[in-house]
């Protein structure tokens, strides 16, 4: 299940989290304090930390810092009594998995330690990061694929990687437009500076302004201090902007101006900074037609858009599938403790002729359900979704015994993971509280 440190100077809620998270199946550590968290952390590279704000020798949310350079594949969770929007964004810019409330968020931990697990050992498992001392780092010869449509993409990021132009990176969701990103900055002679990533439909209009451009102390209600902004922080380096056709329109001319002159002005202050940055930014959306519609500003389009690379989607290169398969086999494989079955010649020809809208995400999803599905050492077409093998039949087939399919299928799953609720909504891509409600209603 993955190792969990947990530092709280409350010894009585340490002992109680300690339980509550040990009785899911993890390995659970214990500190007081950022010195002997740190101790813990050396000795047994947890995944996940679940740390409170305030402790004896320091704040959680500057600690994170510390955690994310030593450990960049570590997710770390800040618990605090005492939340605020301005800690909360700070400790997110400063690399935290999430910050969540003691007592009002209580019920959330559980699941939460869940998708930071998942989060980190994608990290630790993601052929595309090979650690380093300075954390990740990505190559273009990372990138799978020998199929003619991403081997053209893979040579102009290349090229484009050796200047400082801006880049919109193109793509349905799942093609891996941040590996470009990423790969296209280490890359670069900006390669040893930062790189900082933030998803435009994540926050809301006033967290996504203060997050990238930061603001003065008393600039509104609970900025206590200046807070430092992703550009600001960037500076030297690359800030990839992903999702940008959700920027508010309003963001998008505090954009343009970074890009036209290298300036922007925090909030609440009326002399502008300087800043030296590359930007790369991405979309599945059309942004043409975003344009038309009058969601998007076609000065900021064109000015992002110096050079654009589409990334083909998986079914523009079904030809790469047989490695996709081959590698998420070898990595899911180790990660569930399995033999690396053979796979049989049927399996790869069902999997070449999906739509596969979610792209490599999907793909990953449906190899690591098939594994799990899996006795024997020959990885065969019968373990792929139903839907997967006869797409013609699947209306009829859902109207006549989908509650059946389902109850099996949970059942499988939940001897899988031995009964680990967490552990099992994971896998089946539901919630918590859904999951349950199946278990009650099947009666398993």
């Amino acid at each position: 299940m993955g190792k969990v440190l947990i530092i709280d100077d409350e010894k009585q809620l340490l002992r109680l989290l300690s339980r509550m998270i040990g009785l899911e199946g993890y390995t659970v550590y214990e500190a007081e304090s950022c010195k002997a968290g740190l101790k813990l952390l050396a000795l047994h590279k947890p995944e996940v930390v679940l740390c409170d704000v305030r402790l004896p020798d320091g704040s959680g949310v500057e600690f994170v810092k510390d955690i994310k350079k030593l450990y960049p594949c570590t997710e770390v969770v800040l618990l605090t009594a005492y939340g605020n929007i301005s800690d909360g964004v700070l400790a997110i810019k400063n690399g935290a998995f999430d910050y969540i409330t003691k007592g009002d968020d209580n019920p959330k931990i559980i699941p939460l330690i869940a998708k930071a697990m998942e989060s980190a050992v994608r990290l630790y498992n993601d052929k595309n990061c090979q650690l380093t001392d300075e954390g990740k780092h990505y190559t273009f010869e990372g990138i799978v694929g020998n199929s003619p449509a991403i081997q053209d993409a893979i040579s102009l990021a290349k090229k484009v990687s050796q200047t400082d132009v801006p880049v919109l990176l193109t793509g349905e969701t799942g093609t891996g437009k941040e590996v470009f990103a990423q790969s296209i900055h280490q890359n670069s002679k900006r390669g040893r500076q930062p790189f900082l990533a933030i998803n435009c439909s994540a926050f809301s209009r006033e967290l996504l302004e203060s997050e990238m451009f930061g603001f003065k102390a008393g600039a509104f209600t609970g900025a206590a201090k200046d807070k430092q902004g992703l550009f600001e922080a960037s500076d030297r380096g690359t800030i990839f902007l992903d999702e940008i056709g959700e920027m508010p329109i309003d963001l998008q001319a505090k954009l343009l101006r970074v890009l036209e002159c290298g300036e922007f002005i925090k909030i609440g202050e009326s002399v502008p900074s300087k800043v030296n940055v590359r930007i790369i930014a991405a979309t599945n959306r059309d942004l043409k037609k975003e344009i038309a519609a009058g969601n998007f500003r076609e000065d900021l389009f064109y000015r992002l858009s110096v050079f654009q690379i589409h990334l083909p989607s998986l079914r523009e290169r079904t030809e790469d599938i047989e490695l996709y398969v081959h590698s998420f086999v070898t990595i899911l494989s180790a990660k569930m403790g399995k033999e690396i079955p053979s796979i049989a010649p049927g399996f790869i020809k069902v999997l070449k002729k999906q739509p596969w809208k979610g792209n490599v995400r999907e793909l990953r999803n449906v190899i690591e359900r098939s594994l799990i599905l899996t006795d024997g050492e020959l990885l065969t077409e019968e373990v792929l979704p139903p839907g997967m093998l006869h797409p013609e039949d699947m209306e009829a087939y859902c109207g006549f015994d989908l509650s059946g399919v389902e109850k099996t299928h949970i059942r499988k799953v939940l001897q899988y993971t031995h009964g680990n609720k967490t552990e099992t909504s994971r896998l089946l891509g539901i919630g918590l509280t859904t999951l349950y409600r199946k278990i009650e209603e099947y009666g398993l």
